[in-house]
Order: C-alpha cells, then structure tokens, then sequence
C-alpha cells in the first residue's frame, strides 16, 4: 500500500511528492523496511519506489547502502573474509599489491557503477603500459574475486569481469623460431658447467644447496624451511611438509607455513650420492654449531638444514643470491632463478621416460602448465632421438638402393 506526503520543493509547481512503499525485510536484521522516493508527480514517485523495492525483491540490492559502498571499501571487506581462508600470508600480500593496481583506476569509484567496459579499460591501459600476460590474468583475477564478492552481498546485480578480455601481444618470428621453453630449463651441459662451478667453490652447503634443489624438484621456499628430521638416511628420502615465509626478507620474523598446496606435501626418493653429500654436510654443520654456541647463547637452536653461522634458516632471497654469483663462474647466458632447477629436474625425469602423473607427484604440482610444456617438449626431442636410433641401427636395411630412389 502506498503513502504519499506533499512537501514544498524549488520546482515549477512549488512542490513534490514523497511515495513510501513497504520493502521486503532487511535480511539481516529482520526488521521492516520502508522505501521512500520522491518526485514531481504522484506516479513518478511511486514508480520510483516501486523500482527499488523491485530490485530489492529480485536482486536483494539496497541503492542507499550502495551508495556509500566504493570498490576499495568492499575490497577491503572482501579481503578480511578471503584472509580467513588457507591462504599463504605471501598470497594475501601479493592481491593487496594487486588491489593497489585496481585503486588506481577505480578506488573511490562506487561499486555498482563499475562496468565492463571500465574493467576492460584498466586491462587494456595495465597492457599498453607493459604489464605481463601473467600479471594482467592476476589482476582480472583478484577483481572477479570482488565483484564475485559483491554480488553475493547484494551490493551489485553482476560481475563486470564476465567476458573480459585478457590482452595477448602476437608472436614475433624470433619468439616462434627460438621455443621459449628451452629458458625455463637447464640443458644436461649447462647443469653440468653449474653444479661444477659449485663444487669448485668448496663450500658443501652451497654445493648441497644446488644439488639438491636440482636431484629434488622442490621449490626454495620448501628447501629453506628443510628440518633435519625431514630427511631420511636410511630410506634415502625427504618428507616436505611446510615452506618459509619471511615479509620484507627480515630473518628474525621469519614464519613457517603450510606448502602451496595439499599436493605439495610429499614424499621424494633422493639419490645415494645426493644424501651422502647432504650427510658430509650435517656433520660439518654439526661440527661448527658446537663451537658456535660455546661463544653465542643467541644461537637459533632449530635445526635447519641449510642455515648461517647463527643457526638461522636461510631464505629464498638467499638462494638467488648465491646462485647469480656461481652464475657469474659460467658461460650460462639464461636469465635464470632458483626455480629453474625445479623445471629442470622435470626435464631430467621426463629424458629417463618417468610418466607426467609420477613427475607431477614427485614435483607436487596438481595443475601445472609449465610441466606439460617441459614434459612434451623432452619427449618431442626424444622421439626425434628415436628416429636417429633407429636410422643407426638399421641402417643396413633402410640402406638398399630401392629406397634411395627419388
């Protein structure tokens, strides 16, 4: 049933009229809601209130409380609720870094009159101004995630990611003609050359460091969280069960936490030769802790396999370190991080015919794109290799002359 009230009003007729129509309950409280609107004629404020009270029936949409809602307020809210979830505390810092992109464009924007061609546009400007593919698909990414979030909390009907278009740069020849993958791994001379340059440093955790990430395929993170229980002599293998997670690289608040994912946690056969160099470097660690906690009682008694003088983890920003400067000891001209031993020992599994499921496994990846390209394109070169094989070997067949004919 709807109330109408006349009030004065610096229009033409000198007045307005004022319709309120009974709302569907706040769903939150439970307590009545009336919606009132005003305008010049009776009907005009009446289909004004009917349209919000319509929209809140069918969509649950509040227009007074939307308008006080921005896309950094209700991304803000989105990420106390996302945070709650088991989310690394790296994943979390890296949306808010993505939040800061979005604020750029659309912080003080309100949420419902954001659309799709405004998300478009902040894809297309973020790739004009030379944002990756990969940091372009985060950005959609993250704001799905707040719109998806907006949506659900009735604050906007729909989602103005739907559609979008992530801008892709064409191939150039060179690009198509040099296969890109080849970078994402070490070819079997160019591991040779670097964990030669290693050993030739003469520092066993260093040279233990890179072998093992290289004969393992675990990321630097699990590696530096690595515990002396987690290793197993006698069956020759590592139990990964966590990664290190330390914010702005300051040692002291360093944190460990679950690893990426449920198929991270694993457990990884090590080679013989691999767990002997690891041994020779638990006793010479062993050795220089006893007499490092003779002079120093703030020594960090955790058991960390690689670890500094102060018994201290080391840090993935560590691992880098070291390996650009053994870099620098080679001829190797690829841009190269830590990582690429992990692509790498996936390259090592699939040239000794080790099956994707078992690699994927091993590695603890459950959806892993860069595994199938470096798995497909060992393979690939396998299978030329096999042609070459069997060229060799039967040659004296392939050799007779009605086959040489053209």
């Amino acid at each position: 049933m709807a109330s109408y009230t006349k009030i004065p009003a610096k229009n033409k007729q000198g007045y307005k009229w004022i319709c309120t129509l009974e709302g569907p309950p706040d769903p939150l409280t439970g307590k009545r809601r009336q919606i009132p609107r005003r305008g010049d004629t009776k009907k005009e404020a009446y289909d004004r209130a009917k349209a919000v009270v319509d929209a809140l029936n069918k969509h649950g949409i509040d227009h007074r409380k939307v308008k006080k809602q921005t896309f950094e307020i209700v991304s803000k809210d989105w990420l106390k609720t996302y945070s709650k979830r088991r989310v690394k505390k790296k994943t979390i810092k890296l949306r808010e870094e993505t939040l800061q992109v979005l604020y750029r464009y659309i912080a003080s924007k309100q949420i419902d009159k954001i659309n799709h061609r405004d998300h478009q546009d902040i894809l297309n400007d973020l790739d004009d101004q030379g944002y990756s593919r990969s940091r372009l698909l985060s950005v959609n990414s993250v704001a799905n995630m707040v719109y998806k979030y907006a949506v659900k909390e009735k604050l906007r009907r729909d989602n103005p990611c739907y559609g979008a278009e992530i801008p892709t740069k064409a191939l150039t020849v060179e690009e198509i003609e040099n296969d890109p993958i080849e970078e994402k791994y070490f070819k079997r001379q160019e591991l040779s050359e670097y964990l030669t340059a290693t050993v030739r440093l003469k520092n066993i955790q260093k040279t233990a460091i890179f072998y093992l990430l290289t004969f393992s395929g675990m990321r630097s993170g699990e590696l530096c969280s690595l515990k002396w229980p987690n290793i197993n002599f006698d069956e020759k293998n590592i139990r990964i069960t966590k990664t290190i997670y330390c914010e702005n690289n300051n040692i002291a608040n360093y944190e460990l936490t679950p690893p990426k994912n449920e198929g991270s946690i694993r457990t990884v056969d090590i080679d013989p030769s691999v767990m002997n160099l690891l041994k020779l470097h638990q006793r010479k660690q062993q050795k220089f802790n006893m007499t490092y906690r003779n002079f120093n009682k703030d020594f960090h008694d955790e058991k960390f396999v690689f670890s500094r003088d102060n018994g201290y983890p080391f840090l993935p920003i560590d691992v880098y370190r070291y390996m650009k400067q053994i870099l620098k000891k080679t001829k190797i001209t690829k841009e190269a991080s830590p990582h690429i031993f992990r692509h790498t020992h996936i390259s090592l599994l699939a040239e000794a015919e080790v099956d994707l499921r078992t690699i994927m496994q091993r590695v603890g990846h459950t959806d892993a794109k860069t595994t199938l390209r470096i798995y497909t394109h060992v393979t690939e070169k396998m299978n030329e290799n096999a042609n070459k094989k069997i060229n060799t070997h039967y040659s004296d067949i392939l050799g007779i002359p009605i086959l040489q004919e053209t």
